[in-house]
C-alpha cells in the first residue's frame, strides 16, 4: 500500500486513525518514490527493541574477541560494527 504525502497531508486525522486503531502501515510516496511510512507505535517499540538486542549482540561479542586474544577493539571500529558515527 503506498498512499502520497499530499494524500495523507490532506487526510492526516484518517491516516493515524488507520495506524492507531487498523494497525495499518502507510507508506508514503513522493513522486511515487517511496520515502518514509507511518507504523503503529507498537511496530516502533518492537523495532526500537530489535535494534537494541542486536547492539547487545554485537558489544558481547566485541567483549569475547578482548577476552579470547587480549587486544582491544579500537572505539572507532566498535562505532562502526555498531554502526555509529
Amino acid at each position: 500500500m503506498g498512499d502520497s504525502i499530499t494524500d495523507v497531508k490532506n487526510g492526516l486525522d484518517e491516516a493515524l486513525t488507520r495506524v492507531s486503531r487498523h494497525k495499518d502501515r502507510i507508506v508514503l510516496k513522493r513522486r511515487g518514490k517511496k520515502v518514509a511510512a507511518l507504523v503503529p507505535l507498537e511496530d516502533l517499540k518492537l523495532l526500537e527493541k530489535l535494534e537494541e538486542e542486536d547492539d547487545i549482540r554485537e558489544a558481547k561479542k566485541a567483549l569475547d574477541e578482548y577476552k579470547r586474544t587480549g587486544r582491544s577493539i579500537p572505539l572507532a571500529e566498535v562505532k562502526k560494527r555498531l554502526g555509529l558515527k
